[in-house]
This record gives structure tokens, sequence and C-alpha cells, in this order.
């Protein structure tokens, strides 16, 4: 039945439109995100084979369950999505409180590498598999007051860069910026201006074949959706 895809931040916005996008094209997906809520409702409308489990990928031995469980019952990923982020309140960088900044560095940074840490290993074993780890285009420009997500976005597209050198033949890792997209995250950066740029299911359109037809050659590629 298709591809078995990975992905994280499933409960909304990207995760959420790419959860319907895969699934309408015939594939396999085993997502997670931190709101049960949300899993329950998607477990409902999309049962098995399709996996949907509450994790904080911040939490390591939670993210090393879950791919276990996803792998035991899907078989290896060919597509593992790093899409959940966190983008902190408009403020400059010495006004962020602690808690703000550890919390966007510990999703968008620490909860990549936990993904990866588990899902990678068997995937390297088959010299099989790409990752896709959402940047920004504040991963490869800045802005006043984001500093935090700019400089986790930016670590993104460095952390892709080296990792992809250190894969097989025949897999791939690519740093993917998805645009300007509406979406609960924009609105906080840009508050009701955020409503002038692309739909989420508009966007969606481009992004599910987009990344649909990655290869293996496309290793090392920072790319972006086309819009």
């Amino acid at each position: 039945m298709g591809k078995h895809i990975v992905i994280t931040g499933v409960s909304q916005g990207l995760g959420r439109a790419m959860v319907d996008g895969f699934v309408a094209a015939g594939h396999r997906v085993s997502g997670c995100a931190r709101r049960t809520e949300a899993i329950t409702d998607l477990t409902t409308q999309y049962p098995a084979p399709h996996q949907f489990t509450a994790v904080d990928i911040r939490d390591d031995a939670a993210v090393a369950a879950w791919a276990r469980e996803a792998i035991a019952a899907n078989g290896l990923p060919d597509l593992v999505i790093n899409n959940a982020g966190l983008v902190n309140h408009p403020a400059p960088l010495w006004s962020v409180p602690v808690e703000e900044f550890d919390a966007v560095v510990a999703v968008n940074l620490n909860g990549t590498v936990n993904v990866i840490r588990h899902f990678a290993p068997p995937m390297v074993e088959q010299r099989s598999g790409i990752f896709v780890n959402f940047s920004s285009g504040w991963g490869r420009s800045t802005s006043p007051e984001f500093a935090p997500y700019c400089a986790t976005k930016w670590g993104i597209e460095g952390l892709t860069q080296a990792f992809s050198q250190e894969l097989p033949a025949g897999m791939a890792a690519v740093a993917l910026n998805p645009g300007i997209i509406h979406t609960a995250m924009l609105e906080t950066c840009y508050g009701d201006d955020a409503a002038a740029y692309t739909p989420i299911a508009t966007w969606a359109k481009a992004a599910v074949p987009y990344i649909l037809n990655l290869q293996p050659s496309d290793n090392g590629r920072a790319l972006t959706v086309p819009g």
C-alpha cells in the first residue's frame, strides 16, 4: 500500500494537511503530535494501517518507543518528515524568556535529532529512505524579533548538510523550506496580515507531490516547495 511516511507535528497546519494528502495518494502514514485529542481524531478518521501516536518529540525515550512501534507496524519508512516546529512570540532577543527560547530549541532542533536518532539506524542498514527536515525562509535569511526561530532553522540547514554527508548511497537528507503559508504559526509572526499568504490547502496540493518525488540524487540539497 504505497509508501510508509513518518511525519511529526500532525495535529494541525502543514502536518495535518500532509496527512490528508499522503493518505489520499494511497500511502501509509505514521504520525505524531503532542495533542492527544487531535491524535484521537486522526486515528478515527484514518484507522490502520495508518498509525497516530501522542508523542512529545523533545522526549527522546518517547520518540524511541514511537519509532519501534511505527516500524513494527508498517516497516521501514520511505520518507521521514521532520515537520513539527515552534516559533517564539516576537520580541528582541534579550527579551525572550529563557523558558521560551529553550522550548523553541528543544522542539525545532533537539526534536528533529531525536527522530533521526531512532529512525535512521535501521534505514541506513538497508540503505533506503529519505529524510525531509523542514527549514524556513528564516533558515536562509533573518528577521528581527525572531532570533530564536531563525537560529534553529539555520541550525536545521547546517545539521541537514552534515547529516547528508553521513548517509550511504541510496538515501537522502534534504532541508525543505515550505514557503510562507497561512498557518497559526504565521499568525504569531504576522498577525492579521498572515491571511494574505498561501492557504494551507493550496500549499498541500503542490507540496505533497513535490515531496513524494524527492530522490536519493537530492541528497544534501536545500530545497523550496514550488509556489
